[in-house]
């Protein structure tokens, strides 16, 4: 998905003594636990300041502080350096990759959603394919890491297939990440995985953040069943036939939207899902985040009268609400129909999945209806 990081969400640690009114534990000290962390795990990531952001964005919790106040306390005790180390299991450099194609995901916006596995992977890559490299430098010149970087998008991609090939065949490792988030969700990449396992190369996922479920998770809607379906098409009747072809899905629908055509998009899917619940999120993980909820019709007359919004959007769709249950009459007709072509067993098994009753029922119907025949 289009995006990529936002520097404002980058934060810096306070040092020994900060903001503590001296060199006792206090704010300096968990700013000093927060900094091992980064130091240590992600091999002295360079956080830039952010103005607007306090030390508690950085994700301070007390099990951080109890950590220092222990470890200042107990003099037997290892330091808070060694004690922040322990607690996310740093380790030495990673040793060199395997060859092969490496899928990392990045974050969607706040740089602090990095996982300390896809720095290892962008810090041991012997290449780093990139959707937009402008958009890549800025997530790698955060961390103090210098891969070699190229260009992987739609209008190179038959080229660089050819070369991400070539480095493979020498035994290299390739890393191909995406603007903001999973590649080949809504990116380009499907067909360089495709090439790379049919050359007999491994692929290797390397998960982390993804708007799609960051939205879902967020939503309050059903997440046992979901479906995505990425950007809608641009034009009304070309959606219009999309959306239709999803009325029927009985899941959570998940979108990607652009804020031009957001309220436009959002009245052709109360026009065509109809009466739904859903959930508009934009921005996601970063400084303007907005979850709005509502219904289809409600959340198009809210965008139509503000307005455009900015950022990324994901839409989120309620599952179609259940049918009710056919009646007796109803039931009786179909399988009525049913049975000059079908035995009762297989009548009651077409009629139980078109008209979503119980195949129990449907049985009994049809052996009323064979035995009175």
């Amino acid at each position: 998905m289009k995006g990529g990081v936002t520097p404002s969400c980058v934060s810096t640690v306070v040092p020994v003594g900060g903001g503590g009114g001296g060199g006792g534990p206090g704010v300096g000290c968990v700013g000093t636990c927060v900094g091992a962390v980064a130091q240590a795990a992600m091999n002295a990531a360079r956080l830039n300041a952010a103005p607007n952001l306090s030390l508690e964005t950085l994700g301070d919790r007390a099990a951080n502080a109890d950590d220092c106040f222990s470890a200042m306390n107990d003099p037997s005790s290892k330091s808070p350096v060694q004690v922040a180390a322990d607690r996310i299991g740093a380790r030495e450099a990673s040793p060199p990759l395997e060859t092969g194609l490496y899928v990392v995901a990045t974050p969607i916006g706040n740089l602090r959603d990095i996982t300390l596995r896809a720095l290892d992977i962008l810090g041991g890559a012997s290449a780093v394919y990139a959707e937009d490299t402008r958009v890549a430098r800025k997530l790698l010149d955060a961390y103090d890491l210098r891969p070699r970087l190229a260009a992987y998008h739609e209008h190179n991609a038959e080229v660089a297939r050819g070369d991400i090939l070539a480095a493979l065949a020498r035994g290299e490792s390739v890393a191909l990440i995406s603007d903001a988030g999973t590649p080949l969700v809504s990116d380009p990449g499907y067909k360089l995985v495709r090439a790379v396992i049919d050359a007999g190369y491994r692929v290797f996922p390397i998960p982390g953040a993804s708007a799609s479920l960051a939205a879902l998770v967020a939503s309050g809607l059903p997440t046992d069943r979901f479906h995505f379906a990425g950007f809608m098409p641009s034009k009304q009747s070309a959606r219009r036939s999309a959306l239709e072809a999803l009325a029927s899905v009985d899941a959570t629908l998940i979108l990607y939207e652009t804020g031009p055509r957001l309220a436009d998009s959002l009245a052709d899917m109360a026009a065509v899902l109809g009466a739904r619940d859903a959930v508009v999120a934009r921005e996601l993980t970063k400084f303007f985040e907005e979850t709005r909820r509502d219904t289809l019709e409600a959340l198009a007359a809210h965008y139509f009268d503000a307005p455009p919004p900015k950022g990324e959007i994901v839409v989120v769709i309620g599952p179609p609400p259940e049918a009710p249950e056919a009646s007796d009459e109803v039931l009786d007709a179909y399988l009525a129909d049913a049975l000059t072509r079908m035995s009762v067993k297989e009548a009651s098994q077409a009629a139980a999945a078109e008209l979503r009753v119980s195949r129990n029922r449907a049985y009994t119907r049809a052996l009323n209806i064979r035995g009175g025949s």
